[in-house]
């Protein structure tokens, strides 16, 4: 890919060092023109050796390194109309119909990039993740972590945001997603592989908050560790091979028996294997049981839909109905010692559920909170407790965990078809549907027909938050009387 480094001139101000690739759209070396001038891309004039910079090409500009880009624009407001017309909803684009309705912001789709704004739009769902993004600063690159905190800066403002530097950066880091199909525009990728890269090179790019356990805050919040145990059942003398390995998500493997999630995760626990035995000098089977030893915040499973089929040089899709939970229990997948240190809090979870029951049966319940009710008015007496443990933030100490956000894909292969966000909502049974630019409210119940059978919207990767135990608040303690 053509990569330059160039300046530009905008009045008395010169800006150096700017990276351009001539293989992306123009738009995306204007959004970054914009980023440091302020200058809107549709209000600049960009040339090159008097020749002007058009929006659908570059055209025979003379680009190298080096090169002195004169822009010219104004970073100034738009006057505002005298008067206040009345606006109908009708007449709202969906930007600003999101932002009537306080809806989550939408991503513009840039041409088959509906991959991208899903994934994006499910990892903004893991708040230390999105704090950390926000209030990161600038580094004055255009990688993909500085991009990606720059699209969740824009998108607290509840406008529809189109991600060009994020796009840009992400195809200089994944060269392969900036393939294009023959009529020239970008090819459609999977988004299980963007999940990965995106979360991969974050992995790098933020360092780990108040832990000296993790060296980054995705290994810190989104990674596991697994005990994995070979026995060899050829031999009785060999001892048993006792490892570790970390993993940022969990894999949901689709058989004929699989009907649900849970089965799917439990059928890897134990597994039959082919290795060289030390003992016998030979091939020979072993049992690989793989259990977890540390569980993350936020878990990430991934549902294996997908298999490359050879005749058609494609990746077909399992359509088969699996369920999945809106709240899941980890605990038959973790190891016999995490399982200790997870009960006490588990003690804690069954203890409140016991009150609730009991306060029910003595019809002192407290009424369901109607739709639209803030949460905070409704837990008012309520406390939270933390879900880690205290010498591991960004744990979860319960094993229990509640859905936040499901990507879907609808269609045949992963290479074509649409991707779409779905995302929990702070009020009770509401979520989002983020598809590109366009978001709506819908209910839990709309979330659990996305578990397959047809040719609707299918999950393909979920993110589970931690279920965080609330206890009654503790009376304030009176002043103690000077008499």
């Amino acid at each position: 890919m053509p990569g330059f480094k160039v300046k530009v001139k905008w009045g008395k101000n010169v800006y150096n060092d700017i990276e351009l690739n001539t293989d992306e759209h123009p738009l995306v070396f204007k959004a970054q023109i914009f980023t440091l001038t302020g200058v809107q891309p549709d209000r600049q004039k960009v040339m090159l050796k008097g020749a002007q910079l058009k929006d659908d090409g570059w055209g025979d500009l003379p680009v190298k390194n080096g090169a002195t880009f004169l822009m010219l624009g104004t970073a100034d407001e738009l006057a505002l109309e005298p008067e206040k017309k009345t606006v109908f909803m009708e007449d709202l684009s969906e930007a600003e119909l999101n932002t009537k309705l306080d809806l989550p912001a939408g991503l513009v789709n840039l041409g088959n990039t509906c991959y991208m704004n899903a994934t994006v739009q499910c990892l903004k769902m893991v708040p230390e993740l999105k704090k950390s993004l926000v209030e990161l600063r600038p580094q004055g690159s255009s990688g993909l972590v500085d991009s990606l905190s720059e699209v969740f800066r824009s998108m607290q403002t509840g406008s529809c945001v189109p991600p060009l530097l994020l796009l840009g950066a992400l195809h200089r880091a994944v060269p392969r997603f900036a393939e294009k199909g023959p009529n020239g525009g970008l090819c459609q990728q999977d988004a299980s592989e963007c999940w990965t890269e995106m979360v991969r090179l974050m992995q790098s790019g933020l360092p780990a908050q108040n832990s000296n356990k993790h060296n980054s805050l995705v290994e810190q919040y989104m990674g596991g560790r697994m005990s994995v145990t070979l026995q060899c059942t050829e031999s009785d003398t060999e001892p048993p091979l006792v490892s570790e390995e970390n993993f940022l998500h969990l894999s949901c493997f689709i058989g004929q028996e699989t009907g649900h999630m849970n089965s799917g995760l439990k059928a890897k626990i134990k597994e039959q294997i082919s290795k060289m035995s030390s003992s016998l000098s030979r091939d020979a089977v072993y049992t690989k049981t793989s259990l977890i030893d540390r569980l993350p915040a936020y878990l990430t499973v991934q549902f294996v839909r997908f298999y490359y089929k050879e005749r058609e040089a494609v990746n077909a899709k399992i359509l088969k109905d699996v369920k999945f939970p809106l709240q899941f229990d980890a605990w038959e997948l973790c190891t016999p010692r995490l399982q200790a240190l997870i009960e006490p809090t588990r003690a804690k979870f069954k203890e409140i559920e016991d009150q609730k029951t009991q306060d029910a049966l003595e019809g002192k319940d407290k009424p369901k909170p109607s739709k639209g009710v803030e949460p905070m008015e409704v837990d008012k007496d309520l406390e939270a407790q933390p879900y880690s443990f205290t010498d591991d933030p960004g744990s979860n100490n319960s094993g229990y965990y509640e859905l936040q956000a499901v990507l879907t894909h609808r269609g045949r292969s992963s290479s074509s078809g649409h991707y779409v966000a779905w995302v929990k909502g702070d009020s009770p049974d509401t979520w989002y549907k983020c598809d590109d630019d366009v978001v709506s409210p819908v209910t839990d119940k709309e979330i659990l027909k996305l578990s397959g059978g047809g040719d609707w919207h299918v999950a393909y990767m979920l993110l589970y938050g931690p279920k965080v135990l609330k206890v009654p608040k503790k009376p304030a303690e009176e002043p103690m009387s000077e008499n």
